[in-house]
């Protein structure tokens, strides 16, 4: 039940030296630390052929299928990047960088408990977590977000007989529903999970989307003032619309086997193929449902998420692409235009490749970029589309982190919806992940559910109000959980008029749009204002600058008449040495 997994006691995060798992042999639940596998594991040719590379994997009573097994676990803990953090080369290539995931430092003393709302280690002397501050026994997962970060929850330890707040009427669908929210979960999607004892918890976790429901549930939003749609499993022939045969096979073929991994940092267990496909089924479903006017607009509380995942490939925590697959699901319906946006931080790389030369589908993504510098190194301005499609991909790449409420809002006004309104779409799609939020331990960027709420507000105009959140990434629990709550109050008809985005964008953010403008006007001439103007923009910017940096070099050196008198060499000092540093900033 719902209400039970919700309702977990945060000493499950408690852990030790060498973490014991439990393991099904024989249908009966055996305790076994379990042993990290020194090569490729699966010896199957096709699944070797297929988009499956079992980096470390073992069958359902723990054995290696195929390979020999190390016994124990390392004794460091980690570097820079995931490979460094598993710290197994002969199963992590080295060269294989395929996350940003970089949780601990080595050479620290082993740490006692993990925080529960972001993950990261602290020793067992401390109560609260040492990165966000979370008690170590906090109450999110019973209360969601509104459970306070500074106290132990005072309900921790609940009788399995006490009535379940969040499961009561949540399989009971509203009468009301043909002009209401539909909101896609299944319990289920919770055992999707890495089952191999690491030494740091993976950030795609189950309680995820146990917060967001908490969440949800102590705000009388699900159950409450939306309904919840059937699940059903995706069929074959409606993935192989997106990915290839051999892609579908091989996340299969994960059923059959206790642990595996496509990369490094995407794991699969037996019942991960199951989990992806109900998600893509819900998020199929509630398109139809949505473009149909059964609902007025929903919201697909889902795992794993998908937009890394590509035609050939799953990565990035990804299995199914599922926003894909909803967008096909609606142009099914009788949808011509769909508008997809990805506001993750990190670039839909999948979701880009499948539609990079589709007219019919447009696609907007805001991410970090840096230069190519950040996971997964694609999304550049540049990349616009292929084939006659040319305009229909929109890259806005941040040039660093710590990006905001202001430049996200500034983006959306000024690239974002000129092109959408000139796209003129029939159903909208956010890819919301949320781990641009500020907290978060991968994105480090500085977004409130304020913004997301705000944004949310700026494309419900768009396709008649038809509109599908389908939710990508977001690892900080507390961050996730209010983003996500803030932004399906404004579905359910809650939004309430902020000054997010008043401010104006800083320095690096309107580089960035000016770029994209200049790139993009190419193809949508209703930027071309947008771009003259901000171009303006920018020159007066730079004229202030100088003008500031003239004032400052002018109270740095001395009278002017020290020129030609007897201090001439001190005043060409002064001003070859503050000349030299204007040239570094």
């Amino acid at each position: 039940m719902l209400a039970e997994i919700i309702h977990m006691n945060s000493e499950c995060n408690m852990v030790s030296e060498a973490v014991p798992v439990n393991r099904l042999t024989s249908g009966k639940v055996e305790n076994s630390n379990l042993h990290l596998i020194d090569e490729p594991l699966c010896q199957d040719e096709e699944a070797r052929n297929g988009t499956l590379e079992f980096y470390g994997t073992v069958n359902h009573n723990g054995e290696p299928c195929g390979g020999e097994s190390e016994p124990g676990f390392p004794s460091g803990t980690t570097e820079d990047n995931i490979n460094d953090f598993y710290d197994y080369d002969t199963i992590f290539n080295e060269d294989d960088d395929d996350s940003d995931w970089e949780p601990l430092k080595r050479h620290m003393e082993i740490p006692n408990w993990f925080c529960i709302n972001c993950t990261m280690a602290n020793l067992d002397d401390v109560v609260h977590c040492d990165n966000c501050g979370e008690h170590k026994r906090s109450g999110i997962l019973r209360n969601g977000f509104f459970a306070s970060p500074f106290f132990e929850d005072a309900h921790s330890c609940i009788a399995e007989s006490e009535p379940a707040g969040v499961e009561a009427g949540i399989f009971l669908r509203n009468s009301s529903s043909s002009c209401s929210t539909a909101v896609g979960f299944d319990e289920r999607m919770l055992l999707h999970s890495e089952v191999m004892a690491k030494q740091h918890p993976h950030p795609e976790r189950p309680d995820r989307l146990r917060a967001i429901a908490a969440s949800l549930a102590a705000a009388g939003i699900f159950p409450g003032r939306s309904y919840p749609l059937p699940s059903r499993e995706i069929t074959k022939q409606e993935l192989l619309m997106v990915h290839s045969s051999k892609h579908i096979d091989s996340v299969e073929l994960t059923s059959d086997l206790f642990s595996s991994y496509f990369t490094p940092d995407t794991y699969a267990n037996e019942h991960s193929a199951q989990a992806a496909r109900i998600a893509a089924g819900l998020c199929a479903d509630l398109a139809s449902e949505i473009f149909s006017g059964r609902a007025k607009n929903g919201f697909a509380l889902v795992r794993p998420p998908g937009h890394h995942a590509g035609v050939r490939q799953s990565m990035g925590f990804c299995l199914h692409n599922n926003a894909a697959i909803a967008a096909l699901a609606a142009q099914a319906a009788g949808a011509k235009k769909v508008l997809i946006i990805d506001w993750d931080v990190h670039h839909g790389n999948g979701t880009q490749e499948i539609f990079y030369g589709n007219k019919s589908v447009l696609y907007v993504s805001l991410h970090r970029h840096e230069g190519g510098k950040f996971y997964p190194s694609t999304g550049a301005a540049w990349e616009v589309g292929s084939d006659g499609a040319e305009g229909y991909c929109v890259n806005i790449p941040w040039s660093r982190g710590g990006v905001g409420d202001d430049d996200y809002v500034f983006a959306f006004e000024k690239v974002v919806l000129p092109i959408a309104s000139a796209f003129a779409p029939d159903f909208t799609i956010i890819s919301a992940g949320f781990d641009a939020a500020r907290g978060d331990p991968l994105g480090c960027c500085d977004v409130t559910p304020d913004g997301y709420a705000q944004m949310t507000h700026m494309l419900n105009g768009l396709s008649d109000g038809k509109l599908l959140v389908i939710l990508e990434g977001g690892y900080n629990l507390r961050s996730i959980s209010s983003s996500a709550t803030a932004v399906i109050k404004v579905l359910v008809g809650e939004y309430t008029q902020t000054e997010v985005g008043k401010k104006g964008p800083t320095k690096s953010g309107l580089q960035t749009v000016l770029e994209v403008l200049q790139i993009q006007k190419n193809y949508w001439p209703t930027l071309q204002l947008s771009y003259e103007e901000l171009e303006l923009q920018w020159k007066l910017f730079s004229i202030q600058r100088k003008k500031k940096q003239l004032k400052r070099r002018r109270r740095m050196l001395g009278p002017i008449f020290w020129k030609w008198g007897r201090k001439s060499a001190l005043y060409r000092l002064i001003n070859s040495q503050f000349s030299l540093k204007s040239r570094r900033l």
